[in-house]
C-alpha cells in the first residue's frame, strides 16, 4: 500500500484530492478486512480517533473536506507538527472514506495498533474480555468502557468483529489508542491465559451464584471479565471453567442488561475495589 505512505511536502495541506485519486482509492478500500491485514492499516474517523492517532503516533495521513481543515484547524496543526501529511479531500470523496450517514469530514490513515495473543503484555489487574463478539459498535464501546473504568487491557476472542474496523475504531472514540487490545485468543485459552497472568476469571451470567453487590472481598482481586456474545452470551463450557459466575441484580422488569451495560457495572465494581485495596 505504497501509494498511501507519507508524501513530499507533508508540513502543507495536499489536494483537493477526489475519489478517483489513487490515494484515496487506496485508503478506501480499508473499510475491507482483507485490506486492513495486507497493509496494516485502518482509518480511524472522527477528531477524539485522529487526535488519540496523532499523539500514539499511529496516525500515517490525515485527510479532511476543506470545512473540516478549518473547523479543526488545532487538530490539523498538532498532526501537522507531528510530521503526518494532511490531504484535502472533496466532500464525495469524504463519504467513501467514511462510513456514518453524516462525515464528520475527518479520517485517519493509521498503522495497526491490536496486539496478538503472542505479544509480550505488562501483568495486568483488570481486563475486560469480548467473547466473540459480533457487533462492531459493542466491541468499540467495550474498549472505551475499558479504558474510561482503569482496565489495563482489552482481550477478545478468535470470534470477535474486528477492533480496528472503522465502525469498531469510531465506537472507541480514541481509547482504541491509549491501551492495548489483544486480539485473536482463541477461546478455548481464555481461562488459562488469564489464570497464566494472574487473574481470576468472572463470567457476567444473569444465573450466577455470586452476588455482584454481595462479593467486595472477592471481586477486588486482580480479574478478567468475560462478555459473552450479543446473541447467545458465554458458551456453558466457558462460563464453567470460569472462578466466578457473576449476577447483576434486575429490580425492574427489563429481561435482562446489553453487553456494553453489564460491562460498564462489572468493570466499574472491580476498578472501585481495586482502587481501595
Amino acid at each position: 500500500m505504497a501509494d498511501i505512505a507519507p508524501v513530499e511536502g507533508a508540513g502543507r495541506p495536499a489536494g483537493p484530492f477526489t475519489e478517483r485519486t489513487p490515494r484515496v482509492v487506496s485508503a478506501s478500500k480499508l473499510h475491507r478486512s482483507s485490506a486492513r491485514r495486507r497493509a496494516g492499516r485502518f482509518l480511524a474517523e472522527g477528531a477524539n480517533c485522529v487526535e488519540a492517532a496523532v499523539d500514539t503516533r499511529a496516525a500515517v495521513e490525515i485527510f479532511c473536506t476543506e470545512t473540516a481543515l478549518h473547523r479543526f484547524a488545532d487538530l490539523v496543526a498538532v498532526g501537522r507538527g507531528a510530521g503526518v501529511p494532511i490531504s484535502v479531500v472533496t466532500e464525495r470523496a469524504m463519504r467513501g472514506l467514511s462510513d456514518t450517514v453524516t462525515p464528520t469530514g475527518i479520517v485517519a490513515v493509521c498503522r495497526s495498533v491490536t496486539l496478538t495473543a503472542t505479544d509480550a503484555v505488562a501483568p495486568p489487574r483488570l481486563v475486560a474480555v469480548g467473547q466473540s463478539l459480533a457487533e462492531p459498535g459493542n466491541v468499540g464501546t467495550l474498549i472505551r468502557v475499558a479504558d474510561a473504568l482503569g482496565a489495563d487491557a482489552v482481550w477478545l476472542s478468535e470470534g470477535a468483529v474486528d477492533p480496528e474496523n472503522p465502525k469498531a475504531a469510531r465506537a472507541s472514540a480514541g481509547s482504541l489508542f491509549h491501551l492495548p487490545v489483544v486480539r485473536g485468543i482463541a477461546e478455548q485459552d481464555l481461562v488459562t491465559s488469564a489464570h497464566r497472568a494472574g487473574l481470576q476469571v468472572a463470567v457476567a451470567d444473569a444465573q450466577g451464584e455470586v452476588d455482584i453487590e454481595r462479593s467486595d472481598d472477592v471481586l477486588a482481586a486482580p480479574t478478567a471479565w468475560i462478555f459473552g456474545n450479543e446473541a447467545h452470551g458465554v458458551p456453558d463450557e466457558l462460563a464453567a471453567a470460569a472462578d466466578l459466575r457473576v449476577r447483576i441484580p434486575i429490580r425492574g422488569r427489563a429481561e435482562s442488561l446489553n453487553i456494553v451495560t453489564a460491562a460498564s457495572i462489572c468493570l466499574h465494581t472491580s476498578s472501585r475495589l481495586q482502587a481501595g485495596s
